[in-house]
């Protein structure tokens, strides 16, 4: 079987140029992002206003942020923007500077990347395959002692798609107050969660002063070339010195205008959410009949599975189905998984059922 490169949902220009399939006929299972693409109201909107290019925008971004405080329910004073989550990752860590992380994983790979640009240590908390990648709370809360700097997690997580609860996240946080650990929550796919409430630490950080947490509108509002992210936090300690040195005026005044319609954008949200869960639902029942795979249950807008029959990998699956022009992850590249796991986002229903269709054609081969 294969075992080319992993390929991120933004390689849709390599793929053009290594199989020749032009990436407007890719139907992209890997890049997680919202299916119904950037909202009309969105694109009305900034039609009518190009003429913003023309401006600077404004330093403190001061309406964006109240825009952002009244989407999550917090102070906008609590709130921080910049060119995407990945910077405002950057400039956390210059600030830290942790010198041993925690991170839970498999999980997105920048975290580590910035940790080590800052010459810190990374120690790995692995979630359990056979606990269907959710976190055992008390055994985690052992590894967290006052070696730890910097605890960081991803909810819901990427790629497992297994979230923690706010009240797991209080204890963690009860102990991190404890050992002095800084605590970073990464919710880019938290606005998939049905019951968000329940889950999301945004509430928390009025409670807690070693807590950040990032969000953003790649995936959820469909817009990674915005490159708008945002943390929360209350400790205005912690705020200020990522501000200052932060470069002014990151986000552009077109980013920062588009912003500030989408987190009014009520219809978009609902028929966002409703889309999800349907298809969600639909597609996780489907995928537990086959006997040939194994689907983790997921809280998000994708899905980790992992292949069981013999000799076939997540490579192979990946080259079949690009070649009927859909591209899914292969999960291989991950830390901890192995070429038994690809992940796949969910599109539109009509979409989906094309992916499941041909999944289920090459599973049953040989």
């Amino acid at each position: 079987m294969s075992t080319k490169q992993a390929y991120h949902g933004s390689d849709v220009e390599i793929i053009e140029k290594i199989y020749g399939i032009p990436k407007d006929e890719i139907i992209n299972f890997s890049g997680n992002v919202n299916p119904l693409g950037v909202s009309e109201k969105v694109k009305q909107e900034l039609a009518a206003h190009l003429d913003l290019i023309s401006t600077y925008p404004d330093r403190n971004y001061t309406t964006l942020r109240k825009k952002i405080g009244s989407y999550v329910h917090t102070d906008p004073q609590n709130i921080i923007v910049g060119n995407g989550t990945t910077e405002l990752i950057s400039i956390l860590m210059q600030n830290l500077k942790p010198k041993e992380s925690l991170i839970i994983g498999p999980t997105y790979s920048e975290y580590e990347r910035e940790i080590k640009l800052q010459n810190g240590q990374v120690h790995y908390y692995t979630l359990a395959e056979n606990l269907d990648f959710q976190m055992n709370l008390s055994d985690l809360l052992q590894k967290i002692t006052p070696t730890i700097d910097l605890l960081v997690l991803c909810n819901p997580n990427n790629p497992t798609g297994s979230a923690f609860l706010q009240k797991e996240l209080i204890e963690i946080l009860q102990q991190c107050k404890k050992t002095n650990t800084f605590v970073l929550i990464d919710e880019t796919y938290m606005e998939f969660v049905e019951k968000i409430d329940q889950f999301t630490a945004i509430p928390l950080v009025s409670h807690y002063t070693n807590l950040m947490v990032l969000r953003g509108v790649s995936k959820f509002f469909a817009a990674p070339g915005l490159r708008l992210g945002y943390g929360i936090c209350g400790n205005s300690s912690v705020l200020e010195k990522i501000q200052q040195q932060k470069n002014p005026w990151t986000l552009n005044t077109l980013g920062s205008f588009a912003g500030e319609i989408m987190f009014e954008d009520d219809k978009y949200i609902q028929k966002t959410k409703m889309l999800i869960q349907k298809e969600r639902t639909r597609i996780y029942n489907e995928l537990t009949t086959w006997p040939e795979i194994y689907p983790y249950p997921t809280y998000s807008n994708f899905i980790l599975v992992k292949i069981k029959k013999e000799n076939m990998t997540s490579a192979y699956i990946f080259e079949q189905l690009i070649q009927q022009k859909m591209m899914i992850r292969d999960a291989s590249s991950f830390q901890f998984l192995n070429q038994k796991f690809f992940r796949f986002c969910f599109m539109l229903p009509k979409q989906n059922d094309q992916l499941l269709r041909t999944l289920k054609e090459i599973l049953n081969k040989n």
